[in-house]
């Protein structure tokens, strides 16, 4: 990813589990500082250790905030619901500085209304945006590990990032698609739309000169 990041890209990576995104932040941090965050998923990804381990894909923003890869006030989590891994999750994530927008609340929001929120934590800060595939109801998206019921629909979902059209963004990923779970194949194509709509916000971004 470095030599991506050299050349002036915005780096795409696609997962593989929610572990590979410290990695990620790890170099986009080495070329641009400390980022926001803004991450899509059904799950915080704030433990402290999972089954014992410190790193494993249910920890990765605790470890980029204890690194200084990203700042927590400066950040938003996005869509989280279901069954949490501590009772404290949402109050965890609030008392280190995170900004949280649970999953039944963002089903009252317009795509606009998340733009708010999201610019009004992260300015013009550089961002790094990371999408786990379970931010997606798994009636449309059933090939993931860890689904939760509850989620959103692809509409839904396309809009929320195509509202996000004006933030500085440094890098993105898609992570946690696990195609032997879905032998229809939605999520995969689900996935490569999400992937296809953050390249639209990038050449976008490149036609009104926001971008070089």
């Amino acid at each position: 990813m470095d030599g991506v990041l050299e050349c002036g890209a915005v780096p795409i990576g696609i997962g593989g589990d929610h572990a590979i995104t410290l990695g990620e932040l790890r170099a986009i941090a080495k070329k641009h500082g400390k980022v926001s965050l803004v991450h899509f998923d059904s799950h915080l990804d704030l433990c402290d250790t999972v089954f014992g381990q410190k790193y494993n894909h249910g920890t990765p923003f605790r470890r980029a905030m204890e690194e200084g890869l990203i700042d927590p006030e400066k950040s938003v989590q996005i869509g989280m619901r279901g069954s949490l891994y501590d009772p404290d999750d949402f109050k965890i994530a609030a008392d280190l500085g995170f900004t949280v927008i649970p999953g039944d609340k963002l089903h009252t929001y317009s795509p606009e209304d998340l733009l708010k929120v999201i610019k009004e934590k992260v300015g013009d800060n550089k961002v790094f945006l990371t999408f786990d595939i379970d931010f997606v109801d798994p009636a449309y998206a059933p090939g993931t590990g860890t689904p939760e019921v509850g989620g959103f629909t692809s509409f839904e979902t396309l809009q929320y990032i195509r509202a996000l059209k004006d933030l500085n963004f440094t890098g993105f990923d898609v992570v946690e698609v696990a195609p032997p779970y879905d032998h229809s194949e939605i999520t995969a194509y689900m996935g490569a739309n999400i992937i296809f709509e953050f390249m639209s916000i990038l050449a976008y971004q490149k036609k009104i000169g926001k971008r070089k």
